[in-house]
């Protein structure tokens, strides 16, 4: 399976990267491993499935979406707030989002309005991941006729990869075998899975450009969420129950600790994910994740989710414990909200807002 592939990978990476002291080594996403500025690994990326999907709580192998508070908070102004980027700058940004959020104009924000805000982010990224299906889609529908089949994606998939296009084409139409390596050929075999998962009934073995973006991005649809939940419960589903346990959620990779920093690694992995279990994904707290609660965990459209993500924002930075949020506050807890740490975040508040 090819989500099974990408945990090897991850698993592998994160080992080489944490015997040297990487303090980012927890295990590593693919999409990270992916060279922008290689045109071959550009055409890839344009049309394999992302690992990463912003707004959405776990990553396609499982890892839990560390940007996922900032990218629900910010919606498309994410990259916007650099680490770089004159703190100033962003301080207002900030200030500037947090009058849109307070929908009442009551110089505070409550867990409904969040919530609303929430569900608006979330559907900014629903429409970027659209507007980046059509380039995607064209990419491997150049004659424009609306409809891809397994075949012309095999052969442009292949072609990113450094085969042969004419070659691997005729091959195909001969029915001849490929001879691709065997890596190439798990996620060939995962892909095609994939492809006739996203290919709605009547199956006619096309992917139109609706059906290509639930292929690209599972959230947007809801038969293709289930398929991401259930090879997420596959790669980590110990005893083959179609259930998890906390024990199987927060297992670590395999590996050797080499030094007190790894170990660290493995800690905060192990509390994270534990955390996340306990407390979030595991709805009725009876020990034991199903596919539909962890289903429900990860629709991005679910305004209950959304609600209460809107609950725990504000406990992370609610000092003066009212339920809401000042101003003050959120500009205090900006590195949570945003990623960047502003400074003098107190000067003149009141009066610049």
């Amino acid at each position: 399976k090819f989500n099974r592939h990408l945990l090897a990978v991850s698993m592998a990476l994160f080992c080489l990267l944490r015997n040297t002291m990487d303090v980012h080594a927890r295990p590593a996403n693919m999409s990270s491993l992916k060279d922008k500025n290689n045109p071959t690994s550009k055409e890839v990326n344009e049309i394999l499935p992302p690992d990463h999907l912003n707004g959405m709580k776990l990553e396609m192998d499982g890892h839990i979406n560390k940007d996922f508070h900032q990218e629900v908070f910010l919606g498309k102004e994410m990259e916007e707030f650099e680490e770089d980027s004159e703190p100033r700058r962003n301080r207002n940004k900030l200030i500037d989002i947090f009058s849109k959020v307070d929908f009442n104009k009551d110089k505070s924000v409550s867990a409904k309005e969040m919530q609303r805000w929430i569900v608006e982010k979330t559907e900014e990224h629903f429409q970027e991941a659209v507007r980046e299906n059509k380039m995607s889609f064209h990419a491997v529908d150049p004659d424009g006729d609306g409809h891809v089949t397994w075949d012309e994606y095999r052969v442009k998939f292949l072609a990113s990869k450094g085969f042969n296009k004419k070659e691997m084409a005729d091959k195909i139409k001969n029915s001849e075998e490929l001879k691709v390596d065997e890596e190439t050929q798990e996620v060939l075999e995962s892909l095609k899975d994939r492809w006739f998962q996203a290919d709605n009934p009547p199956a006619d073995q096309l992917l139109n450009e609706e059906e290509f973006l639930s292929f690209l991005h599972p959230e947007h649809s809801k038969g293709m969420l289930k398929y991401m939940v259930k090879e997420i419960v596959r790669d980590l589903d110990q005893d083959s129950d179609k259930k998890l346990t906390l024990s199987e959620f927060i297992s670590l990779p395999m590996g050797t600790v080499e030094n007190q920093q790894a170990q660290d690694i493995d800690d905060d992995w192990v509390r994270e994910r534990k955390k996340e279990f306990e407390e979030v994904i595991d709805g009725n707290h009876d020990g034991i994740v199903t596919m539909e609660e962890l289903q429900e965990y990860m629709d991005p459209m679910n305004e209950y989710n959304a609600l209460n993500e809107a609950k725990q924002m504000i406990a992370v930075a609610d000092e003066n414990q009212n339920h809401n949020l000042e101003l003050e506050e959120i500009l205090k807890y900006s590195e949570y909200f945003t990623g960047s740490k502003l400074m003098d975040y107190a000067r003149n508040v009141h009066e610049e807002f």
